[in-house]
């Protein structure tokens, strides 16, 4: 009588596979993606709700500005992303509703 067993490198797969499912759902599939890319900062246009990502080396791109202190936005769908997608900043700093 001949028992059949599933080939070693097969189990490992098997487990690995396991693992990554089982990590995926235990996250609750909570991945962040980051606003900007390393060695960037996010920048708004001034007036309107559009947004860019500039190098840490740089200043701020004609018609955008930073975002104010405390209130950057850093992963999509944060707190911060999603107010500034019905706020702005007018020509004087001051926070306004998005036209």
């Amino acid at each position: 009588m001949s028992t059949h067993r599933p080939s070693t490198a097969r189990g490992f797969a098997l487990a690995a596979v396991t693992a990554v499912a089982a990590a995926w759902v235990l996250t609750g599939c909570a991945y962040e993606e980051d606003i900007c890319s390393s060695g960037e900062y996010p920048v708004m246009t001034v007036g309107a709700t559009g947004s860019a990502c500039v190098s840490n080396k740089e200043q701020p791109p004609e018609g955008y500005v930073r975002y104010p202190e405390g209130k950057v936005p850093l992963k999509v769908d944060d707190k911060w992303d999603i107010y500034w997608n019905t706020h702005t900043l007018d020509k004087d700093g001051k926070i306004i509703d998005a036209p």
